[in-house]
């Protein structure tokens, strides 16, 4: 039997849920509606003899650091931000190195981090045995710093929790490790309205990822991009396929960059509907954490598994996040819209009324 290299054999490895999808998906925390109108009319406008040419991202990417306000040396496409990470740990990971990674958080940095011969340093939200608020852990990131570290992965908002880091903490954790890249994760940027793209080419060291899978509805197309100075992006497009990004994709891309309007009403709508939402949890009694998210993550307890097949019952989707680091009992709930969410609050209201009369 041929085995792989040692690392990827210890890898952790991601198991997304697989089965019927066609419910009401507050389980991946995407867009619950769907994409511009513009999108659709963009990829039917597309031609046999187009798709028989291979794609070139270089317009699109002077388009998206345009629209940015970035110079296009400043920019990178690629498929997804996963495949961000993975160029990212790909270029600058190398044995010795160290990743710092505040955890929960989202699973690929470390899947990535441990195909390298690095070493994934955790940078816990929470302490054993007691009632974690996940509040971004600064104190304890900037403790961790050492000569080793080569790479600090900060997801803002943070999944699973929601929980940010303030503009001042991540600039201070920049100037305390300039010999390490610091990747700002604003995958859920809209839903935030806060961001450090401004300092791009400012802070030497300083990397932002963003995707297009979230409030623009595209994650069936997997686009994603990472901003920052060339002088590190540079190393990024070595290892970078040219052709990662499909010319369906870049063509969705072009047309969602200009439908602003479409992007900022359906933000609004999950605004809305985020704030009622969590309102009906409080009404409700159950634990949730404060989130500047499109989700929130709720305390259920020892019930969860039960919980969230209960709501694939009344078909919708929810996310066990029950593995993740200190998230014990703990499921995540995508917002949607506020129908969608008076919807997904009576079906838990339904549950929580019915193990009263139980027990």
């Amino acid at each position: 039997m041929i085995a792989p290299r040692r690392r990827v054999a210890a890898m952790p490895e991601y198991h997304p849920p697989l089965g019927n999808r066609d419910h009401l998906r507050l389980d991946f925390n995407e867009n619950t509606v769907a994409c511009s109108p513009a999108v659709l009319e963009a990829i039917r406008s597309l031609s046999a003899a187009d798709l028989t040419r291979y794609p070139e991202r270089g317009p699109v990417e002077s388009l998206a650091a345009q629209h940015l306000g970035l110079a296009p040396e400043q920019v990178i496409l690629t498929n997804g931000v996963d495949e961000a990470i993975h160029i990212l740990c790909q270029a600058f990971l190398d044995q010795g190195d160290e990743l710092l990674l505040p955890v929960p958080t989202y699973t690929m940095y470390e899947i990535y981090a441990s195909s390298t011969d690095a070493t994934v340093i955790h940078v816990p939200s929470f302490d054993s045995g007691v009632t974690p608020d996940f509040r971004f852990p600064f104190e304890r990131l900037l403790a961790a710093i050492t000569p080793r570290t080569k790479l600090i992965a900060i997801a803002n908002p943070n999944s699973p929790t929601g929980a940010i880091a303030t503009r001042e903490q991540i600039l201070a954790i920049a100037a305390a490790a300039p010999q390490a890249i610091v990747l700002i994760d604003e995958a859920y940027f809209h839903f935030y309205g806060q961001t450090v793209l401004d300092q791009i080419g400012k802070i030497s060291n300083l990397i932002v990822a963003r995707t297009f899978s979230k409030a623009y509805g595209l994650a069936g197309l997997r686009l994603g991009l990472l901003a920052g100075p060339d002088a590190l992006l540079q190393w990024t497009r070595r290892v970078l396929s040219p052709y990662s990004v499909n010319l369906v994709a870049l063509a969705a891309l072009t047309a969602a960059l200009k439908d602003q309007a479409f992007l900022m009403h359906y933000v609004a709508e999950v605004k809305q509907a985020r704030a009622e939402f969590l309102a009906g949890l409080t009404r409700l009694g159950l634990q949730h954490w404060p989130t500047e998210a499109n989700f929130v993550l709720i305390n259920i307890g020892p019930h969860h598994k039960d919980f969230v097949s209960a709501l694939r019952a009344h078909n919708i989707l929810t996310r066990d996040r029950s593995a993740d680091p200190g998230c014990q009992g703990l499921v995540r709930i995508t917002i949607g819209t506020p129908t969608q969410m008076h919807h997904a609050l009576a079906a838990i209201e339904t549950y929580f009324s019915a193990r009263k009369v139980s027990s």
